[in-house]
């Protein structure tokens, strides 16, 4: 985990570096002036001689100074090295979630990777900062105070051996008790995101069926939770400050004591115990910098953990070693294939799937709900990998193609599809960064879109507000479709795409692409079998098995499912017109 995160350090690494080094100059300065102090008390001040007053005051002012300027730099080289680290580790992460597949993101849930984008890394960059500047300064000042301090009065310094032993106790408990809280905070975290992005993605089924307050009751559930893990990890973290406390004012007792015995029995000068007496205060905020450190870390860990899973994941679905950079056609076949979301040891939603699909061929796809008619389409992509058998695209395993070359001769219409913020140009040309403004008009005709964009204020130029709110769901789908038919894919799949939009509408749109793109292999999802009954072949699915598989007629004598299905929507579409 460790070397994961270094790795992210990168061209920061001089900044890294450099600040530490500013940083032990710093204390260096810091730990003369004290001495310097002693011989100004005892050789100027107390003897009288304003000669070696004015050139120890001089040395003093010029210390000062360089430590003011030494950390200075410190402070600038942290600044940089920490927030640098912090944007690659952040856009390491970024890049890292690209090449998951839907089943390692679903492991991690899409709240829980936004949250450790966040603040979790914001936890990790604050410790990092703490780790290049104050975990360099309070061990080196520590020590070079320490032996300042022996030197002027080894007797004196004993009393640092009884405090060390009662803060590196308190410390030890406090980091053991509050690391577990702080690992279930983080989860609670995730829990509470997942909540709020739940509910403002779902919002208008929120209102239109009146649920706020059962929503408000699950956001108050969460944040409680992390309410009570946040405090119980609080609550030891406050021992750390009376604890420190408790060190210092004891510590300062103790050598004002004793220094005083010292100085009437004449075995220590005034100017020594100014001097003893500040490093004292030097090597108490040091232990107390290297316990605020500790608590950081605490903090730092869990959040480094959770950020280690991210980078450790292997995608489920990786490119070949030698892959093909071609697709021949449109061509599908599955090779008795079978599909189980969490693996081969949970329930096969897919089952002893076998199809031969030809390039160019119109492929319709019913079954009832739940019969795993996307899950069958999702795997012609690679975004899930079979669990048995093959899936063919152009006479080769989808796992033998570089899956951009794979996915660029593939275009997706999904049930659900995103549009992004943007003006409709820039959502359009997803499907093809390069497409003229011609043809994007083309494919937007193609789609039944043209007319409404035109009826939009700035037309093309319009912009789309997140996730599409500002059109309806017809237009949306009509969005979605026209893109997919920018990318001029070898295969399209239209995955119960038109359902917002009526029959007539739907019915163009096939027309349309039976025209534009005759050499384009076409599978439709569709609940409506009128949506399909004019297709090539039809393929009827039931529980993740094909049970039938032909053209509209044959289906109508030989199908049970599909003659039933057929059926009910003619009666209901009769009853609808009388």
């Amino acid at each position: 985990m460790i070397r994961q995160l270094a790795s992210c350090i990168r061209e920061f690494k001089r900044d890294s570096l450099l600040a530490p080094f500013f940083v032990i100059l710093e204390v260096v300065m810091e730990v003369l002036i004290p001495l310097l102090m002693a011989d100004l008390i005892d050789k100027g001040i107390t003897a009288g001689n304003m000669n070696y007053i004015e050139k120890m005051g001089l040395i003093l002012i010029i210390c000062a100074l360089l430590s003011l300027g030494f950390g200075v730099l410190s402070g600038f080289f942290a600044a940089r090295g920490s927030a640098g680290f912090a944007r690659n580790l952040r856009q390491t992460i970024y890049e890292r979630i690209q090449t998951f597949s839907f089943g390692n993101i679903d492991k991690f849930s899409t709240a829980g990777l936004v949250t450790r984008l966040t603040t979790d890394i914001n936890n990790v960059q604050q410790a990092y900062t703490m780790i290049i500047r104050v975990a360099v300064r309070s061990p080196i000042m520590l020590i070079l105070a320490l032996v300042c301090a022996v030197r002027i009065n080894r007797p004196l310094s004993l009393v640092f051996l009884c405090a060390l032993p009662i803060l590196g106790g308190g410390l030890y408990f406090i980091m053991t008790h509050a690391h577990p809280l702080f690992t279930k905070l983080f989860k609670a975290y995730d829990r509470l995101n997942t909540v709020v992005e739940e509910n403002l993605r779902g919002i208008r089924v929120v209102k239109a069926f009146v649920r706020e307050d059962h929503e408000t009751e699950k956001f108050r559930s969460a944040s409680g939770e992390m309410y009570r893990f946040g405090s119980g990890a609080e609550k030891l973290l406050v021992l750390n400050n009376p604890l420190m406390m408790f060190v210092v004012y004891g510590s300062m007792i103790a050598i004002s004591w004793f220094g005083a015995q010292f100085i009437v029995s004449g075995t220590m000068t005034t100017g020594e115990l100014v001097s003893m007496i500040t490093y004292t205060m030097q090597i108490l905020m040091s232990l107390m910098m290297l316990s605020m450190i500790f608590v950081m870390i605490v903090m730092a860990r869990a959040s480094a953990v959770r950020i280690g899973e991210v980078l450790s994941e292997v995608p489920d679905v990786r490119d070949p070693e030698n892959p093909l950079t071609e697709v021949a056609d449109g061509s599908i076949d599955f090779d008795h294939v079978g599909f189980a979301y969490a693996g081969k040891d949970h329930p096969y939603c897919l089952k002893n799937v076998d199809l031969h699909i030809p390039s160019g061929a119109v492929v319709g796809l019913i079954g009832p709900t739940g019969s795993s008619k996307s899950t069958l389409v999702q795997l012609i992509p690679r975004l899930y990998d079979v669990s048995e058998g093959a899936v063919r695209v152009g006479g080769h395993d989808v796992r033998e193609y570089d899956m951009e070359v794979l996915r660029n001769s593939v275009a997706m219409v999904l049930q659900n599809n995103e549009l992004f913020s943007g003006t409709v140009k820039e959502n359009l040309r997803w499907g093809n960064k390069e497409a003229t403004d011609e043809e994007l008009v083309q494919a937007c005709v193609y789609a039944e879109a043209d007319d409404f964009i035109r009826t939009f204020p700035d037309g093309y130029d319009t912009r789309i507000e997140q996730g599409g709110a500002n059109v309806s769901g017809g237009q949306k789908q009509r969005l979605c479709i026209a893109r997919a038919l920018l990318k001029k894919p070898k295969i399209l799949i239209l995955d119960d795409s038109t359902r917002a939009v009526d029959t007539a509408t739907d019915a163009k749109i096939r027309d349309s692409l039976a025209r534009w793109m005759p050499e384009t292999t076409k599978i439709v999802i569709a609940q409506r079998v009128a949506s399909v009954e004019h297709a090539d072949m039809i393929i009827v699915l039931d529980e993740g098995s094909v049970v039938a598989v032909g053209d509209h007629e044959t289906l109508m004598e030989t199908c049970d499912i599909y003659r039933e299905t057929a059926l009910t929507q003619k009666k209901g579409g009769e009853d609808d017109a009388a």
